[in-house]
């Protein structure tokens, strides 16, 4: 690169005495059109040699910035489409999870159901159980009761006979009779028998 820089200089250099020649016939005019000609060509032939010189690192160095930057965002896409991928993979697996749930909930549901019928089952039997024997309980103590009721009105219905058909000879005899078996030695007491 610097060698075709220097050698356009050189032919830059080299044309500008002829051309100088050639509008020396002419007025100044041309000869100021032969120096702008030559500084251009000077002027060229720098830019041309900075640029050279220059230029390709910088744009080596930016072809290389731009390529790594091209995988870098190719690798970044690649991780994003797998992150997306993996996101629909999880979504499908949410709603398979949440279907897995709604069924084991729907299981527990019925189980708390049965569990609840049997302990209702059961319930109710001691329920019922607990009611024959207050029943059977209540029945017992008004047969006591009406026993005891019977007992008593016997009693008074008794005394009422009683009453009404004592009369004082009969009061006399009663006690005489009393009075007779005080005199008269009390039985033997009969012995108990084991079992």
């Amino acid at each position: 690169m610097r060698r075709l820089a220097f050698l356009a200089l050189l032919l830059g250099l080299a044309a500008v005495p002829p051309l100088c020649a050639q509008s020396s016939g002419e007025s100044g005019e041309g000869r100021i059109k032969a120096w702008e000609w030559a500084n251009f060509l000077v002027l060229a032939a720098g830019l041309g040699y900075l640029a050279g010189k220059n230029g390709r690192p910088f744009f080596t160095a930016r072809s290389a910035k731009i390529v790594q930057d091209m995988a870098e965002a190719g690798q970044l896409r690649k991780q994003a489409e797998a992150r997306a991928a993996e996101m629909e993979r999880r979504l499908a697996g949410i709603q398979s999870d949440i279907a897995a749930l709604r069924e084991e909930s729907r299981k527990q549901a019925l189980a708390e159901a049965e569990r609840i019928a049997q302990q209702t089952v059961v319930e109710t039997a001691k329920i019922h159980a607990q009611a024959e024997q207050d029943i059977a309980l209540a029945a017992k103590a008004a047969r006591a009761e009406l026993k005891r009721h019977s007992a008593e009105l016997a009693v008074a219905l008794a005394e009422r006979l009683i009453r009404a058909r004592m009369t004082t000879a009969t009061q006399d005899e009663l006690v005489r009779e009393f009075v007779r078996g005080l005199d008269s030695p009390a039985p033997e007491p009969v012995p108990l028998r084991n079992p």
